[in-house]
């Protein structure tokens, strides 16, 4: 583990730094998955208000 001396004698301790590596733009194929998963996850949203809405909406009705 890389260390260093400070003054006194102390030993100052740094972590190991991860490998840097520079991204890859997503592939068409991936911006497909992204774009399907954001409209499902839009539906799900949509479909959970609407019944939270519905749901509250007839709160005591019999």
């Amino acid at each position: 583990m890389p260390y260093t001396t400070e003054e006194g004698g102390r030993l100052n301790n740094f972590a190991a730094e991860p490998k840097v590596y520079e991204a890859e733009p997503p592939s068409a194929s991936e911006k497909r998955n992204y774009i399907i998963l954001g409209v499902g996850a839009v539906l799900l949203i949509g479909g959970l208000l609407t019944v939270a809405v519905y749901a509250s909406s007839n709160v005591g009705v019999s």
